[in-house]
């Protein structure tokens, strides 16, 4: 009973089984709540009260609140106006016979799920890390190319300031409107 059984299931069977001490009753009636929960994430108040052989709503949320959740056995949100019970979480219960082939399957596709996730995650870091690369080296060209352009700027201004371009006076920059203006005041007349 204690291993994968129900309350409900002991009470059919009471006349065979020896009687429980409370302890007993609310551990089975706990281990009732997971196997419900394990089935179903949304619970019926009234299948609740009748597995767990409740008799009032205040009682079973009293039940669900304090002896469930509070223990940690599951989570869940009680919903009043719905009238069931939202399960988030329920701990896990003995194997029931029959139930390891079910257990070696679900265990075998997530292992498979989670080996493709891991691929996935791995293509994913080597794209990024290539990507990333990349970046780099498109920042790096664009920056030789940056300093080459700064370099030749530089190289063009210096050669220009020296006298030394297309337009320039061997004697360095001379301004023609200033000259003709200097000529003029020395002859006044002419």
């Amino acid at each position: 009973m204690f291993a994968h059984g129900t309350w409900s299931g002991y009470k059919s069977n009471a006349s065979s089984l020896p009687q429980l001490t409370p302890v007993q009753v609310l551990k089975l009636k706990q281990l009732t709540m997971l196997t419900l929960a394990e089935a179903n994430k949304i619970l019926p108040y009234d299948v609740l009260m009748h597995e767990l052989d409740v008799v009032n709503v205040r009682e079973l949320e009293d039940f669900l609140i304090n002896e469930c959740m509070y223990v940690g056995i599951v989570r869940g949100k009680l919903d009043q106006q719905r009238r069931c019970f939202e399960v988030q979480f329920a701990a896990g219960r003995d194997l029931r016979p029959g139930q390891l082939g079910n257990m070696i399957h679900t265990l075998s596709d997530w292992l498979g799920t989670s080996d493709n996730l891991l691929i996935t995650i791995q293509e994913k870091i080597k794209w990024a890390d290539t990507m990333s690369e990349l970046d780099k080296k498109h920042k790096k060209e664009n920056e030789d190319r940056l300093e080459e352009a700064k370099n030749v700027l530089s190289l063009k201004a210096d050669f220009d300031f020296q006298g030394h371009g297309l337009f320039a006076e061997p004697g360095g920059v001379m301004d023609f409107d200033q000259d003709r203006r200097s000529k003029r005041r020395r002859h006044p007349m002419g």
